[in-house]
């Protein structure tokens, strides 16, 4: 692997997309640490060490913003609107099939015309993110977060400062990430979630040592190292499909007639899945904000209520999680597997599986087949999601070392991009990473 890192860094093209991801993830990390004008720093330190459900929900957020909520930096909302939007879109395309058929037929310019709607999006979402996340903070904290947040008189100006703020935050981060998978290595909005995680490591071995002492911290290690070896076991596991090819005459050549295998992954869908699971379970949090502070007891009650469980406080919030990862991998991949359309693209290749007629048995065979192994890639993922509310049982503590959703995030991401740069060492024939 030192062998191969150093072949990639003689080459000057991947050495400059590797110091570009450096740079633009310095740039993040430098602006995660820029407060939101006005925030009293001190309010804020004291509301994140409260232990109360809404500080919870705020290190739920911390996750998708790559560590800015806790300092709540104009990047606190993160790429989550992003996220949110891009669910949103794939929930309403099954909804409209001749807008999901009109975009896979135009291929490229279809996937951009999503990203394009998808960035528009994400802007209303994102000062809806900033106000309820400014609210969130303003609610939990016995002292005012952001002093004159709020419509009265002399704090409209300050209130839309904070959203303006926090909204360009966002599409900065977003930009950020669109460069990295442009110009640098590896998936951008990915590597920004990393970058966030990673710097929370000495954060956690704190809270860790505090809780649970030395010793809690070698079990962590112990249990960390597991995970990741289960990770990976599972992430690399696939079944493969053998696939004949018929031979072609033209002229006096004869094309074709060999034999290759499809590729299915036991865990297709990565870790979107938990992504939007966690986007999709801190939404209602964030819209009961807006009415938290409401003259009405019952709603305000209510409102507190939905902070308390969808900010993780309720023994039936795991149960919830591992639901919505497991309904929204079969979710993902069934999406992937209409874009990709594997029956057609065999069928216009002249390839079949030995056994099974082309066209409908075709797709029904490999329907089949992904059933079966997304179960197993579902309830991986419900069981890695899950596993901070299990240990919680049997240590003083959920935090580990790297939150294990976390912890799915930081190995995809690192063996994808390790495969971009095999795939780039191997075009210039050179070994590469992974043997």
């Amino acid at each position: 692997m030192i062998e191969a890192l150093r072949n990639a860094l003689k080459l000057p093209d991947l050495r400059r997309r590797i110091l570009y991801t450096i740079l633009i993830l310095v740039i993040f990390r430098l602006a995660s640490n820029i407060p939101v004008p006005g925030v009293d720093r001190a309010a804020l330190s004291a509301f994140l060490n409260s232990g109360s459900a809404t500080s919870q929900l705020a290190g739920l957020l911390d996750l998708l913003s790559g560590g800015a909520v806790s300092n709540f930096s104009v990047l606190a909302a993160g790429v989550y609107p992003y996220v949110t939007a891009s669910i949103v879109l794939q929930l309403l395309l099954p909804i409209f099939p001749q807008l999901e058929q009109r975009i896979r037929e135009e291929g490229d310019e279809g996937q951009r015309k999503m990203n394009q709607w998808t960035f528009y999006l994400t802007v209303p979402l994102a000062a809806l993110q900033a106000y309820g996340q400014a609210q969130l903070f303003s609610s939990g904290s016995a002292t005012p977060i952001i002093p004159n947040f709020g419509w009265g008189a002399g704090e409209i100006l300050p209130t839309i400062t904070v959203l303006l703020t926090m909204t360009a935050g966002t599409m900065f981060a977003v930009w950020l990430g669109e460069l990295i998978s442009e110009q640098g290595i590896g998936n951008g909005l990915s590597l920004i979630i990393l970058g966030g995680i990673v710097a929370r490591i000495p954060t956690n071995l704190q809270s860790i040592a505090d809780s649970d002492g030395v010793f809690g911290i070698l079990i962590f290690a112990v249990i960390t190292v597991l995970i990741v070896l289960f990770i990976v076991f599972v992430q690399e596991g696939e079944r493969r499909i053998r696939v004949q090819y018929g031979k072609r005459v033209r002229g006096r050549k004869v094309y074709g007639g060999g034999s290759t295998y499809i590729p299915l992954k036991v865990n297709t869908a990565g870790m979107i899945p938990m992504i939007f699971a966690q986007s999709i379970l801190a939404f209602p949090a964030v819209i009961a904000q807006f009415t938290v502070g409401s003259t009405n007891p019952t709603v305000s009650n209510i409102s507190q209520s939905l902070i308390a469980f969808f900010g993780g406080e309720s023994p039936w919030y795991g149960s919830l999680y591992f639901l919505a990862v497991f309904g929204f991998t079969f979710f993902y991949t069934f999406v992937m597997i209409e874009q990709q359309n594997l029956p057609e693209t065999l069928q216009k290749q002249g390839g079949f599986i030995p056994g099974v007629r082309p066209g409908r048995r075709t797709e029904e065979f490999i329907l089949g087949i992904y059933k079966r192994i997304t179960l197993a890639g579902a309830l991986f993922l419900g069981i890695i999601a899950t596993l901070p509310f299990v240990i919680g049982l049997f240590m003083n503590t959920q935090q580990m070392l790297i939150n294990s959703s976390g912890l799915l995030i930081v190995v995809g991401t690192i063996v994808d991009t390790m495969r971009q740069l095999e795939a780039q060492l191997l075009m210039r024939h050179y070994e590469g990473f992974l043997r």
